[in-house]
Formats: C-alpha cells, sequence, structure tokens
C-alpha cells in the first residue's frame, strides 16, 4: 500500500510539475502574440528617459566628447568606401552640374540662385544613388558589410566610453566582430519588414507612369494604400531597429535579441516613432547645414581649371555618409540604454 501510495505521489507531482511549467509557458506569452484579448494596462508602462531634444544633443555630444575615437573610425570606414565601394566620380558629379544649368537656362532664363542650385545638386545627387561609384552586386555586399562593421564598432566604443573603461579604437576594431552573423541576420529581418515600403515605390512609379495619380479619388486612395504601407513598416521596423542594438552583446543570439527588443518596445513603438521623425529631421538639417555650404565652395572652385578634376563633393559627401551612419548608432543605443535603466 504504501509503495502504491508512493507511486502516486509521484505522478501527482510530474502532473503539478508538469501544470506549472505550462503555466509559466503561458505566462510568457507577450500581449499581441496570442487569441487572447490584450488589456493596455498589461503592456502600458511609463518610461522616465530624457525629451528627444536632450538626445539629440546628447549623441552629438558624445561623438566630440570622444573625437579621439570617433575621428580615426570615421576616417578608416571613409577609406573603406572608397577602395571597396567607391565614391562618385567627378564625370557625374560635373554631368549633374551642367544638366542643372541646361535646365536653369530653360525653365528660369538662367537666373536660378546659388544656394538654390546647390540646394537641387544635393538633392539629385543623394536622391539618384549618386553617393557611390558603383552599383554592381560587389558593390552593395561591401556596402552592407562595412556599414554592420561600423555598426558594431561605434557601439562596442560608445558602451565602455559610457562605463568608464580605457579603450582604444583598435579594442574595437579587435573585439566588436564577434556578433558580425548575428546583426547581419537582423539586418536582413530589417530589409524584409522593408518590403511594404520597396513595393510602396514600385506602385508609386507605375502609377506616375500611368496617370493613375492624375484622378483626385484615385490618388485619395492610393495616399491612404501609402500612409497603411509606412504604418506597417514603421511598426514592425521599431522592434528590429532596437534590435540592431541589442545583439551587439556578446552571446546574444539574433531571435533572441528580436524577442527581447520587441518586449522593451511594447507600448512604446509611438513614443519611439516619434524620436525617429526627430532623428531624420536633424540628419536632413545637418546634411543641408554642412553640405550646403561645400557645394557653394565647391561650385566657386570651379571657376579655376585647376580644380577641374579634384573630387571634392563626392568625398564630402561619403564622409557624411559614414558620419551620419555613426550618429545613428549612438543615438539609438543611448535610447536603448536609457530604456533599459528605466
Amino acid at each position: 500500500m504504501a509503495k502504491k501510495r508512493s507511486e502516486k505521489t509521484q505522478r501527482g507531482e510530474s502532473r503539478r510539475q508538469k501544470l506549472l511549467g505550462f503555466l509559466k509557458s503561458r505566462k510568457k506569452i507577450g500581449p499581441h502574440k496570442s487569441f487572447r484579448r490584450s488589456y493596455r494596462e498589461d503592456y502600458e508602462r511609463e518610461l522616465e528617459v530624457p525629451g528627444i531634444m536632450y538626445h539629440v544633443m546628447a549623441s552629438f555630444r558624445e561623438i566630440f566628447r570622444n573625437w579621439k575615437l570617433f575621428l580615426p573610425l570615421l576616417i578608416i570606414a571613409v577609406v573603406l568606401n572608397a577602395v571597396f565601394v567607391g565614391i562618385m566620380d567627378e564625370a557625374s558629379y560635373t554631368q549633374f552640374q551642367d544638366i542643372m544649368d541646361v535646365t536653369s537656362e530653360e525653365v528660369t532664363g538662367g537666373e536660378i540662385g546659388g544656394v538654390a542650385k546647390a540646394g537641387l545638386l544635393l538633392i539629385s545627387t543623394v536622391t539618384t544613388g549618386g553617393l557611390s561609384g558603383e552599383s554592381s552586386e560587389a558593390a552593395v555586399v561591401f556596402g552592407v558589410l562595412i556599414f554592420l562593421i561600423l555598426w558594431l564598432v561605434t557601439i562596442f566604443l560608445l558602451r565602455h566610453r559610457l562605463a568608464d573603461h580605457e579603450i582604444k579604437l583598435r579594442d574595437g576594431l579587435y573585439n566588436a566582430m564577434a556578433p558580425l552573423i548575428s546583426t547581419f541576420l537582423v539586418f536582413v529581418v530589417a530589409v524584409i519588414q522593408c518590403v511594404p515600403i520597396f513595393f510602396l515605390i514600385i506602385a508609386y512609379s507605375a502609377a506616375v507612369q500611368t496617370d493613375f495619380l492624375a484622378t483626385p479619388f484615385y490618388a485619395l486612395v492610393f495616399f491612404v494604400f501609402a500612409a497603411l504601407m509606412i504604418l506597417l513598416s514603421g511598426y514592425l521596423l521599431s522592434g528590429t531597429l532596437m534590435a540592431l542594438v541589442a545583439v551587439s552583446a556578446p552571446g546574444l543570439y539574433p531571435m533572441k535579441a528580436l524577442g527581447t527588443a520587441s518586449e522593451l518596445m511594447m507600448g512604446q513603438r509611438v513614443k519611439f516613432l516619434f524620436r525617429l521623425v526627430a532623428l531624420i529631421l536633424v540628419v536632413v538639417l545637418m546634411w543641408v547645414v554642412v553640405m550646403l555650404p561645400l557645394i557653394l565652395f565647391d561650385l566657386f572652385m570651379k571657376q579655376f581649371e585647376w580644380t577641374a578634376g579634384i573630387p571634392f563633393v563626392p568625398v564630402c559627401l561619403t564622409v557624411m555618409t559614414c558620419f551620419t551612419c555613426i550618429y545613428v548608432a549612438i543615438y539609438l543605443y543611448l535610447y536603448y540604454r536609457w530604456m533599459l535603466k528605466a
């Protein structure tokens, strides 16, 4: 009898452990990940993080405070980009100028101002993909690889500097590459989540060619469609961008990073989207403030024949691209760090 009672006790204890394990597994299921109703109070939480303006200035402050680390990193990134990806050919940039002069002569009679011409040159150069010299598959692969290396090294250096560790650039170059494959996999997920935006670009090109947007009703329908596609990609990318920061931690696997970032962003996506909009505005303003005077200076110097072959503006565009990557990495890492501490 005692033996049978002990067997029943063991079976009961085993069932109890299985039930506890099942209940724990159900608790791990976060909101919006099952068919059970999600209540706002279950996932909404207040985070005491600094404001947007402080966030923007703090990112610049970290760059200038640690300029001995980030300036050599910027130079290395520009050199790697110029060697393996290539910069815009000076002849191509000169062709942009000639097209702009001909258009100005035909449309406005040559009365377009220097600042307006510089702005149009900047917009046309960036939007037409003129930042690199080649568009081959090898150049794209090297460009993505350089971006991931720059991303990982920047976060590695900033993490140790915020912890008051004495660190050199070579430490970041040697030790920050461990999660390179994991970061690449998360980056692939981010590219997949941008498919709605890519589809929107294709649809917009087709709509322009077929005069679909000429009818007001169809234009309204397309605007609603575009807003939905952008919101879908923005919602998905909000967690993946944080995962790109989280996966830089040693020993964190890609799927674990995506899950951790998704839980961290729960109830905070709208606030994070506001910070992304602020980041985009700051980057655009930074490019305008820095590049417009440089393009005006280049237009003035091109009056002299000995400056005809100097690729001044293409090199500046490459430098600004690499600097923007460093700034975005610092901007996102600071917000990720504040969210963890809140």
